[in-house]
């Protein structure tokens, strides 16, 4: 009962908050205006939605009936430093190494307030279950954090996308954290369920309000972040195969992105019309039905990782690397490596 009311509390700030949210963006000028064909919309769309999101989950999180732990004040003030660089860059359009220094800052927060990847299941030994990484906690961490959070920026590419994959990657690591009676992990995704669920009205096609990077790298930061916390207090809950899995399609296309680029000679930072979103759009689907189809493979891809949490840690590596070998044959197969502007 708790989780449900802070899940509609969350939703409803959220709702509510977002024209206003809306009318902010107007008077500060952080409007996306479509300069090339890369950009879907063809009118100007004011960004900053991620501040409803940002709001929605930071209040719900500490009107919550216990007091908050230090890994929760931990998330609270690194998702507040993404926030932060999001909303300048929505601003004015921020470099890519400046970017990564507030994504850097806020993951190096996290880990000095107790939140960072200790613990890694071991699939070569049926008597020593775990792996202690040691020293090498601190730049996993703070790789697994910058990747995940630049993962979900890069696919924010069509209404309602990057927060209708957060929302399923949500709920995917909330039951996983329900099967495994990891309360702090449920509470923190049942209420960025909420945050997101009440934003989308707004953000689905068409969309009124755009995210914006205030967003797209909030969305990625908590879930990288929440996935942590799990794996601190229980890593059988959290195996680093599960993650890899429920936040899956942001992953993929990601690294399909960059070896992409290398391989034809295009620098890795700079965009192109290679990401699934577009290959969709240019197959003749609408923005509704690519959305859709991006909704149904997070989804499998979650189920997939619930699975994954309930079988042995050597049967979970081996399904990783299963659905690894599957996506990247069919990406091949489909051209995904292959380079379009």
């Amino acid at each position: 009962m708790e989780k449900l009311i802070l899940f509609t509390i969350s939703a409803a700030i959220s709702f509510a908050i977002t024209p206003f949210i809306k009318r902010l963006a107007k008077k500060v000028g952080a409007i996306d205006i479509p300069k090339d064909e890369r950009k879907i919309h063809k009118k100007p769309i004011p960004l900053l939605g991620g501040l409803s999101i940002y709001i929605a989950f930071a209040l719900a999180l500490i009107i919550k009936r216990e007091a908050l732990t230090t890994e929760e004040i931990g998330i609270l003030i690194s998702a507040s430093v993404i926030v932060l660089g999001g909303f300048i860059d929505d601003l004015k359009e921020l470099k890519p190494y400046e970017k990564l220094l507030f994504q850097v800052v806020a993951a190096l927060i996290l880990i000095g307030f107790g939140t960072s990847i200790k613990l890694i299941t071991n699939p070569f030994s049926a008597t020593k279950l775990y792996l202690n990484l040691k020293w090498l906690s601190i730049p996993l961490t703070i790789m697994w954090v910058v990747g995940i959070t630049n993962a979900f920026n890069l696919i924010d590419g069509l209404d309602g996308l990057a927060a209708g994959v957060a929302f399923i990657s949500s709920i995917t690591i909330f039951i996983i954290a329900i099967l495994n009676n990891r309360a702090d992990a449920a509470i923190l995704t049942i209420i960025l369920c909420g945050a997101i669920l009440g934003f989308l009205p707004y953000n689905f096609n068409p969309a009124s309000i755009f995210m914006g990077d205030t967003g797209s790298q909030l969305l990625g930061f908590l879930l990288a972040a929440i996935s942590i916390t799990g794996a601190i207090k229980s890593a059988a809950a959290f195996a680093i195969s599960v993650p890899i899995l429920a936040l899956g399609l942001p992953i993929y296309d990601t690294l399909f992105a960059m070896v992409r680029r290398k391989i034809n000679g295009k620098p890795i930072m700079k965009a192109d019309r290679g990401h699934l979103h577009h290959r969709l759009l240019d197959m003749g689907l609408s923005q509704k039905k690519a959305v859709i189809i991006m909704y149904i493979i997070s989804a499998v891809l979650g189920g997939i990782s619930i699975i994954a949490m309930q079988i042995s840690n050597q049967r979970a590596y081996f399904l990783v690397t299963a659905v690894i070998i599957v996506i990247v044959l069919v990406a091949w197969k489909f051209g995904f490596f292959e380079h379009r502007e």
